[in-house]
């Protein structure tokens, strides 16, 4: 879930902070959201909290919250367990050190008064399409996050020869969990089909979904960085699913640089064994 409410609030910041839009105005765009492909406990709850005011001040509830958020651990041992077992938790990680990050608040108040109070700015164009972007782009970010926890999940399941069911996990989170949504319905046919077996990413029914929703999620996380509004988690989805599917990324450098300096070999193209690169005398240092 620490994926999840961190790609929540960064939407959330958006609308807030980019379109100027109140709590009980964005409370109803999560609302909306809730009624389609978004339906979750999280989207429902969200527009719940965003429609609350405070019995003290009257103002918003959330308005009156400081922006600390707290942790109880859970989401760094996902990020540590991950790491051991060598599989990316991309969104993850960006979840937790958004927490982290969140924590330094009177650093965070320091800076912002050196950096001259810039602030977000304002994000223009047609206002129906931008909210489509939008809903369209954290769907795009949960089925990430989704694959990268189920990942890790299939990974602890092979290293450590625990028989995870998949199917029935998607279920039983489906049933009652604060991460229940409607898309564990798909994930489960999914899982049960065997066509997610190497990655969520994989199975048709996601490549589908992904088609149609990871232009926007480019667009919002482009969007956001222009402003200035912070999306690590969106922006750590996007990255995922990028390298995800570029048969042929750019590790074969960080290989020749660690030839060069270490002396580590590399493997070359349709050959097997261990090589090294012609460095010369200056390599090894």
């Amino acid at each position: 879930e620490y994926a999840d409410m961190q790609m929540i609030a960064e939407i959330y910041g958006i609308l807030r902070d980019g379109l100027g839009m109140a709590p009980k105005e964005i409370g109803k765009v999560f609302e909306n959201w809730n009624q389609g492909r978004l339906n979750s406990y999280l989207i429902e709850i969200t527009a719940k909290v965003l429609a609350a005011d405070d019995p003290k001040t009257g103002k918003p509830v959330v308005d009156i919250i400081l922006d600390r958020a707290g942790q109880k651990g859970t989401g760094k041992w996902s990020v540590i367990e991950a790491q051991q077992l060598g599989i990316p938790a991309t969104a993850i990680e960006a979840a937790v050190a958004a927490r982290v990050l969140s924590s330094i608040k009177d650093e965070r108040q320091a800076a912002e008064k050196a950096y001259g109070n810039i602030g977000v700015e304002k994000i223009s164009g047609d206002k129906a399409a931008l909210l489509k972007d939008l809903e369209l782009a954290l769907f795009a970010g949960k089925i990430a996050a989704y694959a990268q926890g189920f990942a890790v999940m299939s990974g602890a399941s092979k290293e450590f020869n625990w028989n995870l069911p998949m199917p029935t996990i998607a279920k039983i989170w489906r049933a009652g969990c604060i991460i229940r949504s409607q898309m564990l319905d798909t994930m489960a046919e999914a899982f049960g089909s065997g066509s997610a077996s190497t990655n969520l990413l994989m199975a048709p029914a996601f490549i589908a979904m992904m088609k149609e929703a990871h232009p926007s999620l480019r667009r919002i996380v482009a969007r956001a960085s222009e402003a200035g509004s912070p999306v690590p988690a969106l922006s750590s989805a996007l990255a995922y699913f990028d390298s995800y599917r570029q048969g042929r990324g750019t590790s074969n450098l960080i290989q020749a640089q660690r030839d060069f300096f270490g002396a580590h070999g590399f493997e070359r193209i349709g050959e097997q064994g261990a090589f090294h690169g012609p460095w010369g005398s200056g390599a090894g240092h």
